[in-house]
């Protein structure tokens, strides 16, 4: 009974955190549109594709998860997963986890960082079967059985496709290339160390905000560990609500130990005194004299023993009562913390 119980109380832990982080099925009946990265083969919509399939993708094709958030609360966030012909994935970053079981990435919710509410997860993302995209990231976060994990990017497509065509073009060899002549001011050494010139050129608005954004984002993967203390809060209040639990559940057991020697003795009282029908002479002279051969023993005696039978379940009760309620605490305080 207590290794069941207690077994109960550490998977409704682990559920609690773990599902909030997890898309537990893709039942939206929105239609899958078409974008610059994902195109429909047939008619204007994409078709519904199953999420067991989506690590096995062939080539030249993708998969988009869709988000659908009703912006009036009235009904539950769902989503849905589409097939279709891969598009311009150019401006998009290949992410990639290194040890992640592909399926479980595609029903992990996506973070642009660590830190975020567990329904701000990105709307959009995209499957090719090897690596995992989102418009406008070069890193994410997801959480795999309730432990982040980051994905990092790698070269995006345009950059992979134009190295190949780099590495596919022949080397011209060293003795065809051109050698510059010392007294020639026009030809210039490829060889020449241009580090040592220095430009006081301005630098674009664009490439400012581009070098602030990189500089927050790189403190915030620094500094930014408010989600971890979260977790980690979280996991040692589970860990503190099942011991309370346990402890409870020993008090409980010792709290029954000490009512079944009352009731006992409760009854051979009732039995002695039940013998005086009634008369209180007769109850007071059985309750003080000795009624046992060796003359060790009273009435008395057993009464005082079931004043401390009682007081002594009185105690395991309370204490009882005191740990099954730091185990609820911890579990309310676990489950905020994890969905917050």
């Amino acid at each position: 009974m207590k290794r069941s119980l207690l077994m109960a109380l550490c998977l409704s832990v682990v559920s609690a955190f773990a599902g909030i982080y997890d898309i537990n099925e893709f039942a939206a009946k929105d239609a899958g549109s078409p974008d610059d990265y994902i195109v429909a083969e047939f008619g204007g919509e994409l078709k519904v594709a199953p999420a067991d399939e989506v690590a096995t993708l062939q080539k030249g094709r993708l998969v988009v998860r869709q988000k659908f958030e009703d912006p009036f609360g009235e009904s539950e966030t769902s989503y849905q997963l589409y097939q279709g012909a891969k598009g311009d994935l150019s401006s998009m970053t290949a992410l990639t986890a290194e040890g992640v079981d592909y399926s479980k990435l595609v029903k992990a919710k996506l973070y642009t960082r660590r830190g975020q509410a567990a329904d701000k997860d990105v709307e959009k993302v995209y499957f090719d079967g090897k690596a995992v995209y989102a418009p406008g990231l070069s890193s994410a976060v997801v959480y795999i059985d309730g432990k982040p994990v980051d994905l990092k990017g790698s070269a995006p497509a345009a950059e992979e496709e134009e190295e190949e065509s780099v590495a596919a073009a022949p080397a011209v060899p060293s003795s065809q290339a051109e050698e510059c002549d010392e007294y020639d001011p026009d030809c210039e050494d490829d060889d020449e160390d241009y580090s040592k010139y220095k430009t006081s050129a301005p630098v674009e608005d664009d490439e400012r905000d581009y070098a602030a954004s990189g500089a927050a984002s790189d403190v915030g993967d620094r500094f930014g560990i408010a989600d971890e203390v979260r977790f980690w809060t979280a996991v040692g209040l589970s860990a503190l609500a099942v011991t309370a639990a346990v402890i409870g559940i020993v008090q409980h057991s010792k709290a029954n130990e000490a009512k079944d020697a009352y009731d006992d003795l409760h009854s051979v009282n009732t039995k002695i005194l039940g013998t005086c029908g009634g008369d209180a002479q007769c109850e007071e002279i059985l309750t003080s004299n000795v009624i046992r051969d060796d003359g060790q023993w009273s009435l008395r005696d057993l009464q005082r023993r079931m004043d401390e039978n009682k007081k002594t379940q009185d105690s395991y009760t309370t204490a009882r009562n005191i740990w099954f309620g730091v185990s609820a605490a911890s579990i309310a305080g676990a489950v905020v913390l994890f969905v917050w």
